[in-house]
């Protein structure tokens, strides 16, 4: 006859876990004998190591009793079901992990990897960190709206990055990021450049425009948002750029006129 302890130890578990076990109901607790200490028997034994190699399976111990108890089929069944449990979760993990590597370089968080390729571009090409952090946050909302296009926009937007205009473009935007807040003297070349590139891109009727894909205006408002939020600046910006006809940055068509006021509907193409 075995003590709790020496029980624990041939079954390979911990004295606490047989307590636990005897709390649950799932082992049977022996009474005391004469000497006041709890004696186990073989079966008991027998019992515990079923119970521990169970639970080393990931078996719920809420669904162990019922086991130990089932008959080959039903004990069968449950064990298929568990294992196609597990098989989800392991397959979920597997995900997380690669989430979790994602992490590592920020880019990548919620963002395809053409996208990435793009960011990685617009740095080769001297655009300032600060920028190309406003883009990277530009392009999660856009992947979040068309997931399924992003693969049709990337490569129209890394063919730009060839045009002298662009890569001014950007390096004036570099310097004006890493510039007071309260400078806006170079605003006024930004918006004639950003105009002149979207009238050329209006024209193109190959590449992709997000407003082809959907007439919601909410992801536009949303990447107006995030620039005025990023840097005050870029209000001032907007408004250059409607003075000029275009409704903002982020769509490829001209600001078509305000509808009537009693229609309610937005000037904004």
């Amino acid at each position: 006859m075995l003590t709790i302890g020496q029980l624990a130890s041939y079954a390979g578990v911990t004295v606490r876990a047989v307590r636990h076990y005897h709390q649950i109901g799932l082992l049977p607790e022996p009474e005391r004998d004469s000497s006041g200490y709890r004696r186990y028997g073989a079966k008991a034994v027998v019992s515990l190591i079923k119970i521990r190699t169970l639970a080393d399976a990931g078996v719920p111990l809420s669904q162990i009793g019922q086991m130990l108890d089932a008959d080959p089929s039903t004990f069968a069944e449950t064990i298929q079901r568990i294992d196609n449990r597990l098989h989800d979760e392991i397959e979920r993990l597997k995900t997380s992990r690669k989430q979790i590597a994602q992490l590592a370089a920020r880019d990548s968080l919620a963002l395809p990897s053409e996208v990435v390729r793009y960011l990685d571009r617009l740095r080769e090409i001297g655009v300032a960190e600060r920028v190309v952090e406003g883009e990277r946050d530009g392009w999660i909302l856009v992947a979040a709206r068309w997931p399924d296009h992003i693969h049709e926009m990337i490569p129209a937007k890394l063919a730009q990055l060839d045009d002298p205009q662009l890569v001014r473009l950007y390096r004036v935007l570099s310097e004006i990021s890493e510039s007071d807040v309260g400078d806006d003297s170079r605003l006024e070349e930004v918006a004639d450049i950003m105009a002149a590139g979207m009238a050329e891109q209006a024209a193109n009727s190959g590449e992709t425009d997000p407003a082809d894909v959907t007439p919601d205006d909410l992801p536009f408002d949303l990447l107006d948002a995030l620039a005025v939020e990023s840097d005050p600046r870029a209000q001032r910006l907007l408004d250059m750029m409607r003075e000029r006809g275009w409704g903002s940055w982020t769509r490829s068509r001209p600001e078509r006129l305000a509808d009537p006021p009693d229609q309610g509907l937005s000037s904004r193409s």
